[in-house]
């Protein structure tokens, strides 16, 4: 097999997993080394390296989803609304741990500063730069056979978050990214065809 065809096969296995487990294929260790990977050798623009990780395993990844449903328990109006709401919690909880992604403000403005033809350009590329990241991780993720699936409860958990695990004030909440044990692969998935999608000249 090619490492093209090994990328291309990773890439189609990346998919988004809600039924998860707390049993990992793999050492909590082998997946912080894969985000350690992810954050040294995805690109940035003007190499800003302005991604931050925090990574939540057991009760840290459990603190998370509970703070998280707390909050929401306090905006969703009726039982009937939470309930459904709760279901889906309850399913992160049941994963072994969550990828926080954040952006450093700090870096952000650096760059403004030091490029300012740029400047308001920068906050958007250090969002290519956050997913760009968010992908790396979840097909490292994927490569050793542990799911995940990509949410985002910011700005709403954002002040809990900061407080619990005393996040820099300049780092921006992005994305959580929830993985385990794969307990039901993902299902079918349609694509639009690809004449909509791509065009070639030349």
């Amino acid at each position: 097999m090619s490492e093209l065809q090994s990328l291309q096969q990773l890439a189609e296995q990346r998919r988004s997993i809600y039924a998860l487990g707390n049993q990992l294929p793999v050492s909590n260790e082998e997946v912080v080394k894969l985000v350690e990977h992810a954050i040294l050798h995805t690109p940035s623009s003007f190499n800003s390296q302005s991604t931050r990780i925090i990574v939540l395993f057991g009760n840290e990844h459990h603190k998370l989803w509970q703070l998280t449903e707390d909050t929401l328990r306090a905006i969703v109006d009726s039982d009937e609304q939470f309930a459904s709401t709760k279901q889906k919690i309850d399913s992160f909880k049941a994963g072994a741990g969550t990828v926080l992604f954040f952006e450093d403000h700090k870096a952000i403005r650096a760059l403004q500063e030091n490029a300012p033809l740029y400047a308001d350009k920068f906050p958007i590329w250090a969002q290519h730069t956050n997913a760009m990241h968010q992908y790396v991780v979840w097909t490292a993720l994927a490569s050793v056979g542990v799911g995940a699936s990509l949410q985002h409860y910011n700005p709403i958990i954002d002040d809990k978050v900061a407080e619990t695990w005393e996040v820099d004030k300049d780092w921006e909440l992005i994305a959580q990214m929830v993985f385990g044990a794969i307990e039901q692969p993902a299902g079918d998935k349609a694509f639009e065809p690809l004449e909509k999608r791509l065009k070639v000249f030349g």
